[in-house]
């Protein structure tokens, strides 16, 4: 019996495969040295442009003329190539991708690390390099090391401000940021059904900052239910009685609001502990927590209130952008104080729109918060959008709990 990736991947574990790449994405950053790439090797002509997508979301707008000029040059060769383009306003490329176009058993190459994000669609997701994008592009396949898979069990239900956010900083901690290097993670068990298509989308984006390959969900109700409302139809998975290389169990009765504290990913508190610290920015938004169930649940927090720190707020796509004018959540975020940026990567990764100086102290939404990441001299604390929303209406980092 296989594991999903052993499904999906045909092989197992241990085993050096060649396939085909059902789906592959580079964003303005990556498609830049991939473009590089494709020229280097002499490849003008790409055999399965039906299957490339490029995505601008890292730095849109473009904030300086050598961006521009590097966006303009990608535009024309996704036109004359037939690559299709996402271009600035779009969203950021995993929110982008999984609007309709992911599906289950698919193979999914994107040239950021965050790729694994699209494995809650029961997808072999997985981030290489703008090189290996490159000759993936060139030939439509690539080769794969079939990963060991480690389950996390999850059963129970969240309760208070618990968010899928504190699940992923709780299975973080507990794994570590090299522990499940080169593995695949499986959340399965019998809690797994009752987490949204958004907190799937949240817990396999952070898979890699456990060092794994990739983070996967079994496609099933739930699955089914959101790619039909994307106009597309698909098949559920049933999981099979396989052998994982490690189990961890998670109760997610048990889960609270957590923060992740300078300046790894996997150093977790829970709130209580850090409550009070000053705080000069909040930021909400990303690929792991930009999406419109994430901006509905902070515009519920502060519908009728007053931020009292500077507030940031980018969705993860223009759908998501779209949904929340429609719904009166974006007003409720304006009306509160928040300033709200068009959709994008941003201050997440310190391109602009939100970079820290020296010595500001950032809470986001994001899922790193490495040394001077967002800004050099700035630190930065990692929590859910629920503590995001209860912080930035209190001026310092605070517990939803008791928002």
């Amino acid at each position: 019996m296989s594991t999903l990736s052993e499904r999906i991947l045909g092989a197992p574990a241990g085993t050096y495969v060649d396939r085909d790449v059902d789906l592959a994405f580079a964003h303005d950053g990556t498609g830049v040295l991939a473009r590089e790439a494709l020229r280097e090797m002499g490849v003008e002509r790409l055999p399965h442009p039906e299957r490339l997508h490029l995505i601008f979301d890292h730095i849109v707008p473009a904030n300086t003329g050598t961006t521009a000029t590097l966006q303009a040059e990608l535009r024309r060769y996704a036109r004359s190539s037939g690559v299709a383009l996402s271009d600035a306003g779009g969203g950021i490329c995993h929110q982008v991708m999984s609007e309709g176009l992911v599906r289950p058993g698919m193979i999914v190459a994107g040239a950021d690390s965050h790729t694994c994000t699209l494995g809650a669609f029961g997808a072999f997701a997985t981030g290489v390099g703008a090189t290996d994008m490159a000759a993936i592009w060139a030939s439509g396949a690539t080769w794969f090391r079939v990963p060991e898979t480690i389950a996390l069990q999850l059963s129970g239900r969240l309760s208070g401000a618990a968010e899928p956010k504190d699940v992923a900083l709780t299975y973080v901690a507990k794994l570590g940021m090299e522990g499940a290097t080169y593995r695949a993670l499986e959340f399965v068990g019998d809690g797994a059904a009752g987490v949204s298509m958004d907190g799937r989308l949240t817990l396999c984006n952070m898979a890699v900052e456990t060092g794994a390959k990739a983070g996967m969900f079994y496609a099933d109700a739930t699955t089914i239910r959101y790619l039909a409302e994307h106009g597309v139809s698909a098949s559920p998975q049933v999981p099979e009685n396989c052998r994982y290389e490690r189990e961890v169990n998670i109760d997610l009765s048990d889960i609270v609001p957590l923060v992740a504290v300078r300046h790894r990913v996997d150093t977790v508190r829970e709130v209580e502990e850090v409550a009070g610290t000053q705080i000069d920015q909040v930021f909400v938004g990303t690929c792991t927590n930009g999406r419109y169930e994430d901006l509905a649940r902070f515009a519920h927090i502060v519908r009728g209130r007053k931020v009292a720190v500077r507030t940031l707020v980018i969705p993860a796509s223009r759908a998501v952008l779209s949904r929340a004018i429609a719904t009166g959540v974006l007003a409720d975020i304006v009306d509160a104080g928040c300033m709200v940026s068009p959709p994008g990567c941003g201050p997440c990764l310190g391109a602009h729109m939100g970079v820290l100086g020296e010595g500001e102290v950032c809470l986001s939404t994001a899922n790193r918060n490495f040394k001077n990441r967002m800004g050099v001299g700035g630190e930065i604390y990692i929590a859910s959008v629920a503590t995001a929303a209860a912080s930035a209406l209190a001026g310092e980092i605070a517990n939803p709990e008791a928002a």
